[in-house]
């Protein structure tokens, strides 16, 4: 390995910052029914965050990170090297100067997001006060895209902040008062991180932080998987940060700065790092640094988290590198997305009821038309919730079509058929309810999936009676575009659900049962639309003694979209996904309940 590796002590890319100089509770008003519907349906009750957070509270989190000198991901095994903008004099020194980067504009990046994290500790002795700074990318309105060395091991709901909207870091007066630059700063909700991470390694460095509410910043899509194209050798990417712009001192940029980086073989790159370096989990980009500033071109210090781009998409997430980022023939290191979009994705779409990493089941009574949630635990659902009276629909399903973090209800009217969505929208504190279809009688199947056409906007699914199934592609608004025809000869299946990624790869899929027989059979999604949309069926069980299934996404919390079957006796039983396209799709049942023969709608 060049150099004998002595000089390349592996670093996260996550910064000190020192000096540069949400969810509401839902009112229970009455969701009408709209266009005069026989019965009224009454507003289901949303669960808030845990808590909530003032702009002061987050502006304070975000003045403290400002004046921190901690590193993201720092462990005792392995130091993350920090950066202070600060001289001895304690005056900011922060110019706008990536290594060899150019400084950029929001507008050419309007997805880069700032991740503050501030905790003094709960003491008045500011030399235990933990503050640091990494970035990220927003991929959905509610969603932030960063590494896992950001996430892993803090709390960001109770001690962190984000920005969105501005290509400036913040600066604090003498008072202690932040201005933003324009910036909007938001309350992290929750957070996940891959299961497999390790910070020794800092392999599969991946996460996705979940805000409090939508944001208006632009998102960007990660890449697909299986994508091979984006990391041939030479293809030229752009990463995006606010890191050290020297290897000589600890300045970071106060504005946004971009880098072209070709990327690099695998073998490249094991040819410089040698087993650190593990194929297929990461990347690495740039030219050979030179060994000083001069002639190098490098992510560095305070970029961790932050996007590498190829033709408007995330291929790569800022990792680790060397030691002040210069030195002679090393490359950036870069998380591989196009192996975690699989994980990653299912977190973009985890909307549901209560407001965590899991898939909640929504049921109605048939003898008295009372609709109930009950909030997953992984393996179990807890005791159901009443949302009242809901006779006057015949379909119930769960989704979210704005991305906005609360889950939306879309149901048909059994009267007239009309299809109704329902939102919540939070400025004004109330319920939303639109008419998406007239006259929906006769359509066989409705299914809200997810994406299915690969621009990350839920879309919504129908087979009409001749059997032909449609795609009304999601603009994430609650409208839809031009509606596109799949196929024919859907109505040999009785049962057609799905609510996100069955196989691991980013994608949305289906599951269908035929009429006759009972076969279970998956329909792979490509992220396409039209006939292209379902990779052919693959037969993945037999089911004929169940009568009522449902998939509402992933009930465990491990980012594999689960099924739920009810036989005859009225068990219901919870098949975990295993993230296979065979017939070991789902792992070994587990009843969950032997009471559901009372339920009619399964949302």
């Amino acid at each position: 390995m060049s150099g004998s590796g002595r000089h390349k002590r592996r670093i996260r890319l996550g910064l000190p910052v020192a000096a540069v100089g949400v969810a509401a509770a839902v009112a229970a008003a009455l969701l009408t029914a709209s266009a005069g519907a026989a019965t009224a349906l009454p507003t289901p009750t949303v669960k808030p965050a845990t808590g909530s957070a003032s702009l002061a509270e987050l502006e304070r989190r975000v003045a403290g990170a400002v004046a921190g000198d901690d590193a993201a991901g720092e462990t005792a095994k392995k130091s993350s090297y920090g950066a202070s903008t600060t001289d001895a004099a304690g005056d900011s020194t922060v110019s706008p100067m990536v290594i060899g980067g150019t400084t950029t504009g929001i507008t050419s990046a309007p997805w880069m997001a700032q991740l503050w994290y501030y905790d003094d500790q709960g003491t008045a002795d500011e030399a235990d006060d933990l503050g640091f700074f990494c970035g990220g990318a927003v991929v959905a309105p509610t969603k932030i895209l960063t590494a896992a060395h950001c996430v892993k091991g803090y709390d960001w709901y109770t001690y962190g902040a984000v920005i969105t909207g501005t290509a400036q870091l913040p600066t604090t007066d003498d008072a202690g008062d932040s201005d933003l630059h324009g910036g909007t700063v938001s309350l992290p909700h929750r957070q996940w991180y891959h299961p497999s991470y390790n910070a020794t390694t800092i392999d599969n460095d991946i996460a996705v932080i979940t805000l409090a509410g939508p944001v208006k910043a632009t998102p960007i899509r990660m890449t697909a998987s299986g994508d091979t194209a984006s990391y041939a050798a030479g293809t030229s990417a752009k990463v995006y940060g606010w890191g050290r712009t020297s290897s000589t001192g600890q300045d970071i940029s106060g504005t946004l700065k971009t880098a072209t980086l070709p990327i690099q073989s695998d073998s490249t790159c094991a040819g410089y790092y040698g087993s650190e370096f593990i194929k297929g989990h990461m990347v690495c980009a740039g030219t050979p640094a030179s060994g000083s500033d001069t002639g190098t071109t490098s992510a560095c210090n305070g970029d961790s988290g932050g996007p590498l781009v190829v033709n408007g998409r995330i291929v790569g997430v800022v990792s680790w590198g060397v030691q002040d980022c210069v030195a002679q023939g090393a490359y950036s290191v870069f998380a591989k997305v196009t192996s975690y979009v699989g994980a990653a994705y299912p977190r973009v779409d985890d909307t549901n009821i209560s407001g965590d990493h899991r898939a909640d089941l929504w049921l109605r009574n048939a003898s008295t038309k009372t609709g109930y949630s009950k909030d997953s635990g992984g393996t179990s659902f807890a005791a159901r919730e009443s949302w009242g009276n809901w006779s006057g629909a015949d379909l119930v399903l769960q989704t979210d079509l704005d991305r906005d973090g609360y889950q939306d209800l879309i149901y048909r009217r059994g009267s007239d058929g009309d299809l109704f969505w329902s939102h919540y929208v939070p400025s004004s504190g109330s319920w939303a309810t639109k008419q998406l279809a007239d006259n929906w009688k006769t359509r066989t199947r409705i299914v809200v999936p997810g994406d299915v056409t690969g621009d990350y906007l839920p879309d919504l699914l129908s087979v009409d009676s001749g059997g032909y199934l449609w795609i009304y592609p999601g603009k994430g608004n609650g409208t839809f575009g031009t509606r596109v025809k799949v196929g024919s000869g859907w109505n040999q299946y009785n049962s057609l659900r799905g609510h996100g990624d069955f196989t691991g790869d980013g994608r949305t899929d289906l599951i269908a049962r035929s009429r006759t027989g009972g076969y279970i059979y998956l329909f792979k999604g490509t992220g396409k639309s039209g006939t292209g949309a379902f990779a052919p069926r693959i037969k993945v069980r037999t089911w004929a003694t169940y009568n009522g299934f449902d998939a509402v996404g992933d009930v465990t919390g491990d980012g594999k979209a689960d099924f739920l079957a009810r036989n005859t006796a009225g068990t219901l039983y919870l098949y975990p996904g295993t993230g296979k396209a065979t017939s070991e799709i789902f792992s070994t049942p587990k009843s969950v309940g032997t009471d559901y023969k009372q339920y009619d709608i399964l949302g």
